[in-house]
């Protein structure tokens, strides 16, 4: 479905709903026990954690596949000392190993597609120097987060940079071999209701590891949550550190 929301509007509601969290403090925190590191952020999004990561003095990569998030990006404060690459995994730029690869805000469970997660795993592999780190974040789905989004939790207005007034609520199916779809419902005043969908695979812990291993990649952690909880005790989250076997 084609937006009536111009591309600025539409990463402007995403700055509005993904604000500055703990998840970022979290990532933050981690990466930089490696000073002046080598950091690829695949699925940067419009860039919220890939500009503090360079403001604290690593070289990043931000890559995503969607062309108008990166325009805004670029159009930030101090973007211009970040590379940023339009694509997936695929584009991860020859000629740099690096340190550190992350995939936040649950980037891991929009490829749902088992052989593309297959592929971005051997990618990022590939990417990293002997040792280094993969960071991402995955929801447990034994917490069942779905069952809270509904329209009655969900629902918020904003107000973007324009004067522009979006509603905004989500819904979402019970997953299905592991897969569910989210919906998320916008509305402006005096315009139809739209609606952006978007199919995520929840894993699980087992799953994970598996997968992490056959891309060559040697757990070292699995977290339920932003302060170190153990899972089933955080806020439903798997947050998963590897490293590259060296």
């Amino acid at each position: 479905m084609t937006s009536p929301l111009t591309g600025e509007q539409l990463t402007a509601l995403y700055d509005a709903e993904n604000p500055w969290s703990v998840d970022d403090a979290f990532f933050l925190t981690v990466i930089n026990e490696l000073p002046s590191s080598q950091v690829l952020d695949l699925g940067c999004g419009t860039g919220r954690l890939t500009r503090a990561v360079a403001a604290d003095g690593h070289h990043v990569v931000g890559i995503d596949p969607d062309a108008e998030a990166l325009d805004a990006a670029r159009r930030k404060p101090d973007a211009e000392n970040i590379r940023w690459v339009h694509g997936t995994s695929t584009r991860i730029p020859d000629g740099v190993l690096f340190d550190t690869a992350i995939m936040t805000s649950h980037v891991a469970q929009a490829i749902s597609d088992e052989a593309a997660w297959a592929q971005t795993l051997e990618g990022l592999h590939w990417a990293l120097v002997p040792g280094g780190r993969l960071i991402f974040d995955s929801r447990d789905p034994a917490a069942r987060v779905w069952e809270r989004w509904t329209p009655a939790n969900t629902r918020d207005t904003y107000t973007l940079p324009d004067g522009t007034t979006v509603e905004t609520w989500i819904d979402c199916t019970v997953p299905r071999d592991g897969l569910a779809l989210l919906t998320e419902h916008r509305l402006r005043r005096g315009r139809e209701e739209e609606t952006a969908t978007l199919i995520l695979s929840f894993r699980t812990e087992t799953q994970l590891r598996q997968d992490l291993a056959v891309a060559g990649f040697t757990l070292e952690q699995v977290l339920g949550g932003w302060a170190g909880e153990v899972i089933g005790e955080g806020q439903g989250e798997l947050i998963v550190i590897a490293r590259k076997r060296s």
